[in-house]
C-alpha cells in the first residue's frame, strides 16, 4: 500500500542530499564556468542540481537518469515549469546504460548504480571528455563509528559501507581524476536534510492521527529518526568532490 503521508518522497526537500542553496549555487557557478555542452546526472532524483546547471549554462544540454519513476516525473514537471524541457531529457532506467561522453558528469549519492565507490569512479572516468568535470558526492565517515552506533544504523551496516574522506580522494585520483575541490556538508546541512525528509509525514500524522495507516507511518518515522539521532548523526558525513580530467595534450 502506498504510504498516505508520502514518507520518503522528498516533497519538502530542494535537494535529495545534505546540500544548502548557498553551496549549490557556488558549485553550479563553478561547473557552469567551464561552459559544458553536455551534462549527465547519474541518480538525478528530481533533477534540481542538473536543472540549475542548465540554467547557469545556457549552451548545455542534459540527461538525468534515475530508477525511481516518481522522481523522474517530478523532474520533468520542474523542467517544464522552468522552460528547460527542450534542453533536458529525464530517463527512468539504469545508469550503466547511459555512459555517453560528456563535458560534465554528476553523481550525488548514486555510486551504488555502478557497484562500489571505486567502481563508480572507474566507470565514469572514461566518459568525461578531456578538460571536463565530475561532481561526485557520497557519504563518508567523519569518525569511526562505535559498535553501538553501527547497531543503531540501517540493518546490516558495517564500517566497510563508507570510506573516510582521504580514502575517497585517493580512489578518485587512482581512477584518473584530479581533485579541484574537496568539501563536506555541514551539520546544519545534514540536520535540515534529515528534518526535511520527515517533515511532510510528521505534519500528516499530526492531522491524521486516527487514520488506519497512522500507526504504520508513526513507526516508520520513529525508526528513521532513531537511525539518524542514535546512529549516523555526527558520525556519517557527506563529501562533495569537484574532479577534473586533464585536457588534450
Amino acid at each position: 500500500m502506498t504510504d498516505p503521508s508520502g514518507f520518503g518522497s522528498g516533497s519538502r526537500l530542494t535537494f535529495n542530499s545534505p546540500l544548502s542553496d548557498d553551496r549549490a549555487d557556488r558549485l553550479v557557478a563553478e561547473l557552469a564556468a567551464q561552459r559544458p555542452a553536455t551534462v549527465t546526472d547519474f541518480g538525478c532524483g528530481w533533477g534540481e542540481l542538473l536543472l540549475r546547471v542548465l540554467q547557469a549554462a545556457p549552451q548545455a544540454r542534459g540527461v538525468g537518469v534515475d530508477l525511481h519513476g516518481p522522481d523522474v516525473e517530478r523532474a520533468r514537471g520542474i523542467a517544464a515549469e522552468r522552460g528547460l524541457s527542450e534542453r533536458v531529457t529525464f530517463v527512468e532506467g539504469q545508469a550503466g546504460e547511459h555512459l555517453r561522453p560528456v563535458d560534465l558528469a554528476i553523481s550525488s549519492g548514486a555510486y551504488q548504480a555502478f557497484g562500489s565507490i571505486p567502481d563508480a569512479l572507474k566507470a565514469i572516468r572514461p566518459i568525461v571528455n578531456p578538460g571536463g568535470r565530475l561532481l561526485f558526492a557520497c557519504e563518508v565517515w567523519e569518525r569511526s563509528p562505535t559498535a553501538e552506533e553501527l547497531a543503531a544504523m540501517w540493518p546490516g551496516t558495517t564500517i566497510e559501507d563508507c570510506l573516510f574522506l582521504p580514502e575517497l580522494v585517493d580512489h578518485a585520483v587512482a581512477a584518473g581524476f584530479r581533485p579541484l575541490s574537496i568539501e563536506t556538508a555541514t551539520r546544519d546541512e545534514w540536520d535540515r536534510f534529515e528534518s526535511g525528509f520527515a517533515a511532510g509525514s510528521e505534519e500528516w500524522l499530526l492531522a491524521n492521527g486516527d487514520h488506519e495507516e497512522a500507526d504504520a507511518v508513526r513507526a516508520k518515522l520513529d525508526a528513521h529518526r532513531a537511525i539518524w539521532l542514535r546512529g549516523s548523526r555526527q558520525v556519517m558525513g557527506y563529501a562533495y568532490l569537484t574532479l577534473g580530467v586533464p585536457g588534450r595534450s
